[in-house]
């Protein structure tokens, strides 16, 4: 089963959601991610860190999850960030241009501190 793939954890941090997904994000496992994130992210004015340090792989479909919810959360006044990046994960943001429009965060505690 792909779903064994990719977990993902949601936890409150005072005013910031903190989604964790661990494993691979692809095109069959971005439905895992995608409703937990875009609930968070639908929250009027929410605050979405999404701690990517266990996130092995990252393909288009899970960075247009990734997009997605960060157009969901500044529609209501939000904002989607992302957090500890692996270098794997981090080059399919810098080939594709989208680490532009993320605020990105070395750690999650540099996320969390501001």
């Amino acid at each position: 089963m792909s779903g064994a793939r990719l977990r993902v954890e949601v936890r409150r941090h005072g005013a910031s959601a903190v989604v964790t997904p661990r494993g691979e994000l692809d095109h069959h496992t971005a439905e895992l991610l995608r409703e937990p994130l875009e609930n968070c992210a639908a929250e009027t004015g929410a605050r979405v860190v999404v701690d990517c340090s266990q996130l092995e792989f990252c393909d288009s479909t899970g960075l247009n999850v990734l997009l997605g919810a960060r157009l969901k959360a500044e529609a209501a006044g939000g904002a989607v960030h992302l957090a500890a990046m692996r270098p794997v994960v981090a080059r399919v943001f810098e080939i594709t241009g989208a680490g532009a429009v993320f605020v990105v965060h070395g750690t999650l505690d540099a996320a969390l501190a501001e």
